[in-house]
């Protein structure tokens, strides 16, 4: 069975990284082979091409349809991929992430590249079937059309409001085309049942995480090799940019700042991802910055020395941070979001706190530092749901079901 992956990019970004992740464990499953097409290549491989672009023509022609607001319908490289031998080789395609911030793929190809391949949509957000946005926080105008956007400024973002046409493009494409869907989390898959993408077939399938590459390792060691003082509580924050709305840097910092003296005086904030200086300075805390990782286990080292894992976010489908820090045991302060409650259970494996209340995340984290017994137990937890639930290998097993399903 040859499967072909269509991606923004192969490793960069969560989305890219859950969709290598699975192209992985297929290859490692055996009788499966599975290529990636995407639209940004960061490693050399010969299982892995680019959809070769005009720069120059999209960029004439988004002189147009971009002051419109209409994202995406520029890209006429698209409509080649068919003629790719990637594409001619494989049983069955897997759609991942069709947008970005480089524009690559045009959605109006959908219908004609799904013609003669059956496909999966894997979602890892809600742009399949809004008018623009990858989240769209309180609104709920995808339901019944767009626009009148209440955001038009969240990414991806655009110059005019024509998002109940581009909700109209959308629905009019996979009126004629051949999906079945896939959604990480049990609220996207909720999400997508109530939207345009309810006519196809929905599965929910939550991303795979490399239990033996994230596992947990000694704290004390970890705490060493890091130059973290052994009395010192370590909280763990990751995040690509601390200026990313989405990702409630602001939130944590007013949570953080709230918290009793006497408890930050024992605090080290440990954090991966760009760092901000602004933030240390404003935080009153230290700070131990370890950059961007793309290490597996320097990561695992990483939250093996935390006691919490802390993720402010504002929307998020399946965060691949939160399996992470669960593959690692290590318990997690999050907000009732998205698809965050799939893996912060409250008691269980750490605790929900009421969306932009930072109030109440700043309990959360002192509810559990306080509690060491509680810590222990949601880390036995949280390594047990990782290896129950979340293994690479059930989530090649999954898809390879899906996919036979289909084929049939």
């Amino acid at each position: 069975m040859n499967i072909l992956h269509i991606n923004q990019s192969d490793i960069g970004g969560g989305a890219a990284i859950a969709a290598y992740r699975l192209h992985q464990s297929l290859l490692a499953k055996g009788g499966v082979s599975s290529k990636l097409l995407v639209g940004e290549s960061l490693i050399s491989d010969p299982r892995i091409d680019i959809i070769r672009q005009n720069i120059h023509l999209n960029k004439q022609l988004f002189r147009f349809n971009g002051r419109l607001g209409l994202l995406y319908i520029n890209i006429l490289s698209t409509f080649n991929i068919p003629h790719h031998p990637f594409y001619q080789e494989a049983d069955i395609l897997n759609f991942h992430n069709l947008h970005g911030a480089n524009s690559w793929f045009n959605y109006l190809a959908i219908s004609k590249i799904t013609q003669n391949k059956p496909t999966v949509f894997t979602l890892h957000d809600m742009w399949g079937f809004t008018g623009h946005c990858a989240y769209s926080y309180d609104c709920d105008r995808w339901k019944s059309g767009c626009g009148k956007c209440p955001y038009p400024n969240i990414y991806p973002s655009i110059y005019r409001d024509n998002t109940n046409l581009e909700w109209k493009l959308k629905n009019w494409v996979y009126s004629k085309s051949n999906l079945v869907i896939v959604a990480p989390s049990h609220w996207l898959a909720e999400q997508a049942q109530a939207s345009m993408l309810g006519r196809f077939p929905i599965h929910h399938i939550p991303y795979g995480i490399d239990t033996d590459a994230y596992r947990p390792l000694d704290r004390q060691l970890c705490k060493a090799v890091l130059d973290i003082p052994q009395d010192k509580k370590v909280l763990l924050f990751g995040v690509t940019s601390l200026k990313d709305h989405r990702k409630g840097g602001d939130l944590l910092l007013k949570a953080l700042q709230q918290l009793p003296q006497s408890l930050k005086s024992n605090i080290v904030l440990l954090t991966f991802g760009n760092s901000n200086e602004a933030f240390r300075s404003e935080l009153g805390m230290p700070i131990i910055s370890l950059g961007y990782i793309n290490s597996d286990r320097l990561k695992s080292i990483a939250y093996s020395a935390a006691d919490l894992f802390i993720l402010p976010t504002r929307a998020d489908n399946l965060p691949l941070v939160l399996q992470e820090s669960m593959s690692c045991g290590t318990p997690m302060v999050s907000f009732d979001i998205g698809g965050v409650r799939d893996i912060v259970r409250p008691s269980i494996s750490g605790y929900l706190a009421t969306p932009e209340n930072t109030e109440d995340f700043g309990h959360g984290i002192v509810k559990l530092l306080e509690d060491d017994n509680l810590r222990l137990d949601m880390s036995k937890n949280c390594r047990a749901i990782a290896l129950e639930e979340y293994p690479l290998h059930l989530q090649s097993e999954r898809y390879t079901e899906l996919y036979q399903q289909i084929l049939l």
